[in-house]
């Protein structure tokens, strides 16, 4: 690449994404304005259905937040949210010009020379970026997820506009203050530009799930990476809905993968995949037989302090045990402030249902009767009826990708309609857990992946 960073964050490229923001978004703000969308007569499915097909058809980064914000409870309305989590993270692919233009900015001139095959045409295409199928001159197969041009600055103008959602849903009388969730989701959003960081997240996953064969994650071909290309190691794999009608020891043994990889490293180091999408994972079979899962998109990765580990598991102590002041302290250490006995209580609503599974010493689903769209909407609206009286309440930007990333976990359960025993298998992973135990084994694993401790 040039010294000069031709795709840096530009006021030009910034510019041209804000008329398109406009162009899409403003029409739905003058039909809010026009229309009193949040009065009684407003709110309807023809509404909510304008907003994402605006969002939608602008693809990039503000779709991306766009899903985020759906799957965060209270945000906006249930019948916005629905809407949202629709939008699919698939961009229409560039073409072969922007493939080689890209490949050459990365690589250079020679850089076909650097592999024996590269398919031009992409095998998977996101929000972000797109993925080829390509073979190293060694015969590896590999995958080279190359970024969309003007990504940085179509990120900084579209966290901008984030504020045209958030804005939507104070004119309902807020009860959840969003300055925090707005914070966190920007940071992560930024965080998924740099390949470079993506790469050091994936040698902290090979590490933390090494002695987890049931989970497969991909070796880096640093040679082949940059800041806007990532080149890792091909996984095989077929779609996790492709086993929806699979027997249920075949779901079960799929589902408790998933738990595992979610749980254990966050467990153990502090660390969660706060992208549940079901793009980001395959199943991999073992002598015809689904035996786990490829764990493929390693961009969305929050760090977390020990302390918060420590409190998400003194939370699950004090539900089970009934410790209401072991339950107080977990609330503290989130970083929720001006508690008191009926904002406990109504916190307790969302924290019952996200634990629920995990109390119970028995084999059981999920949740019953529910779809996977709408897993976690009845209680969000109770917590949501509960605190109109006494909000706003603030959340911590440290709860906001562990409550999505929970949410989506749950609806991968709900999918394959799963049989487990949540109880024990989080057990399993809490057995000799101690906050300074957390906190040795993340700084020795985010030292080896070259990653600043939280």
């Amino acid at each position: 690449m040039s010294e000069r960073d031709s795709e840096a964050n530009r006021f030009s490229a910034r510019a041209a994404r804000y008329a398109r923001v406009g162009a899409n978004v403003g029409g739905v703000a003058a039909r809010i304005a026009g229309t009193k969308l949040f009065g009684l007569e407003g709110r309807n499915a023809t509404n909510a259905e304008a907003l994402a097909k605006a969002l939608g058809g602008l693809k990039g980064p503000l779709m991306k937040v766009a899903q985020l914000v759906a799957t965060i409870p209270d945000v906006v309305p249930p019948e916005y949210a629905a809407e949202l989590q629709k939008l699919q993270s698939e961009a229409p692919p560039m073409g072969a010009a922007f493939v080689k233009r890209r490949m050459q900015a990365e690589l250079g001139a020679s850089w076909r020379e650097r592999f024996a095959e590269f398919d031009l045409k992409p095998a998977a295409a996101a929000s972000l970026g797109q993925v080829h199928r390509a073979v190293s001159l060694e015969g590896s197969p590999l995958a080279c997820k190359l970024q969309y041009p003007d990504m940085e600055s179509a990120v900084e103008a579209d966290i901008s506009q984030l504020e045209i959602l958030f804005g939507l849903h104070r004119r309902m009388g807020a009860v959840i203050d969003t300055s925090e969730i707005a914070k966190e989701i920007s940071a992560r959003v930024r965080e998924e530009l740099d390949y470079r960081r993506e790469a050091k997240h994936v040698a902290l996953y090979r590490r933390m799930l090494a002695a987890t064969p049931e989970v497969r994650v991909p070796d880096v071909v640093a040679e082949l990476s940059t800041r806007r290309l990532l080149t890792m190691g091909w996984l095989d794999g077929d779609k996790i809905l492709n086993h929806k009608q699979a027997s249920q020891q075949v779901r079960d043994r799929i589902s408790t993968a998933m738990f595992r990889a979610w749980w254990r490293p966050f467990s153990h180091h502090g660390v969660i995949h706060g992208d549940p999408h079901l793009g980001n994972y395959t199943v991999f079979s073992e002598d015809d037989t689904p035996a786990g899962i490829n764990l493929l998109d390693y961009g969305c990765i929050r760090i977390f302090p020990p302390s918060f580990v420590g409190g998400v598991v003194d939370l699950y102590r004090g539900l089970l045990t009934g410790e209401e002041a072991r339950v107080v302290h977990a609330y503290e250490v989130w970083g929720f402030k001006g508690l008191n006995k009926e904002l406990i209580e109504t916190l307790n609503i969302w924290a019952k249902f996200i634990y629920g599974p995990l109390l119970e010493d028995r084999t059981r689903r999920i949740a019953e009767g529910v779809s996977p769209a709408e897993y976690g909407r009845k209680q969000a609206f109770q917590v949501h009826s509960a605190l109109k009286a006494r909000g706003p309440v603030t959340v911590p930007r440290e709860f906001v990708f562990m409550d999505r990333a929970a949410i989506g976990l749950g609806g991968v359960f709900l999918h394959l309609d799963a049989e487990l025993n949540f109880h024990r298998l989080f057990e399993e992973e809490i057995e000799a857990f101690s906050v300074e135990r957390v906190a040795s084994e993340q700084g020795a694993a985010l030292a080896a992946a070259g990653l600043a401790s939280s």
